[in-house]
C-alpha cells in the first residue's frame, strides 16, 4: 500500500472517530444540567412561589415555579440557558415581578427535578404543553415569551407557533449549528448535530413584536447575530444594545435593566411619519455632478 494511501486512510479514521464521538457526545458540551433531589426546597428572599409538575405525554416530568407578583399585569414565561436548573435561575425572576408581572420558569429535561431524554422535539412539545396550560389561565395578550441563549431558540419556535404578546430574545443565536461551526469549522455539522435550533427560520413565522438584547462583547454568541436576527422580520424587531455586555453579565448593567423595563412597561406607539423626512433621499455623487 503507497504510504500517501496510508496516511489518508488514517486521516479517514480519524475524521470518522471525532465524528462518531462529536455525535453521541454534543449533549455533554451542549448542556451542563444540574440535578435536584426530589424533595428539594426552592426558596427566594421576598418571592412567593408556587411549584408545579407537569406530566408530559411519555410519562415524564417538567418541574417548574411561577413566581407571583403582588399586582398581576400579565405572564413572563422565561426559557432559560444551557446550565444549572432554575434553583440558580430563579433569582432571575425579580426583574419581572417588580414590574408587576408574575414568571413561570421550568427546567428542561435532565434538569433539576425534571425527567426524561433530552431530544429537540421532546423540548419543543414539552414547551408547547406548558404554554397551552398557560393559555387556559392567561389570555395570550398578557403572555410574554422571554428566551435567554440557549432558551431563545425555543421562545421563538413558540412564538412561530402562537400569540403571545411580545418575544425577547436575550443573546440569542442564529443556529446553533452556527455557533458550533464557529468552534469545529472542519465537521459536518449539518448531518452530526441534533439540536440544529434554527432560530432565524422560525422567527421568520412570529407575528408579535420582536426585541432582541445583546451585549457587544458577547464572545460565545457575537453581537453580530442578534443584528442578522433582527433584519429578518425589520418591521417588527427592535434591538437594544449592551454597550460592553458579555454573554452572561449583561443582568450587570444598569443600562440592561432599562431597556427591560422600557420593553415590558411601555406600550408601543404608531408613529405618523407624514410631513418627516422619510422618504428624502441623499443626492449620490453622480447625479450631484450632473447638477
Amino acid at each position: 500500500m503507497p504510504n500517501w494511501l496510508y496516511i489518508l486512510l488514517i486521516i479517514l479514521s480519524v475524521y470518522v472517530l471525532i465524528s462518531v464521538l462529536l455525535y453521541f457526545l454534543q449533549d455533554y458540551f451542549l448542556f451542563k444540567p444540574e440535578k435536584l433531589p426530589k424533595d428539594f426546597q426552592f426558596h427566594y428572599d421576598n418571592q412567593e412561589i408556587q411549584e408545579y409538575n407537569i406530566e408530559t405525554r411519555d410519562g415524564e416530568t417538567i418541574n417548574g415555579l411561577h413566581f407571583k407578583a403582588k399586582q398581576s399585569k400579565g405572564l413572563v414565561f422565561y426559557l432559560k440557558g444551557n446550565s444549572k436548573s432554575i434553583k440558580g435561575w430563579g433569582k432571575f425572576a425579580v426583574d419581572f415581578t417588580r414590574h408587576g408581572y408574575d414568571v413561570i420558569m421550568v427546567d428542561y429535561r435532565g434538569f433539576g427535578k425534571s425527567t426524561g431524554r433530552r431530544t429537540q422535539k421532546a423540548v419543543k412539545r414539552d414547551m408547547q404543553v406548558i404554554y397551552n396550560k398557560l393559555k387556559e389561565k392567561v389570555s395570550e395578550r398578557y403572555i410574554i415569551l422571554y428566551g435567554r441563549s440557549m432558551g431563545s431558540g425555543f421562545a421563538a419556535k413558540l412564538a412561530s407557533m402562537n400569540n403571545p404578546r411580545m418575544l425577547i430574545l436575550d443573546a440569542p443565536y442564529y443556529s446553533l449549528s452556527k455557533v458550533a461551526k464557529k468552534f469545529i469549522p472542519f465537521m459536518p455539522l449539518s448531518l452530526l448535530i441534533k439540536f440544529p435550533m434554527p432560530t432565524y427560520k422560525w422567527l421568520k413565522y412570529v407575528n408579535c413584536p420582536i426585541h432582541i438584547i445583546h451585549g457587544t462583547d458577547d464572545r460565545l454568541i457575537p453581537y453580530k447575530t442578534s443584528v442578522k436576527l433582527s433584519k429578518i422580520k425589520p418591521e417588527l424587531s427592535k434591538l437594544y444594545t449592551v454597550i460592553g455586555g458579555g454573554h452572561k453579565d449583561l443582568n450587570t448593567f444598569e443600562s440592561y435593566h432599562e431597556m427591560l423595563a422600557e420593553i415590558i412597561t411601555v406600550r408601543p406607539k404608531k408613529i405618523n411619519t407624514e410631513g418627516s423626512s422619510i422618504n428624502v433621499k441623499h443626492a449620490t455623487r453622480k447625479s450631484n455632478a450632473k447638477a
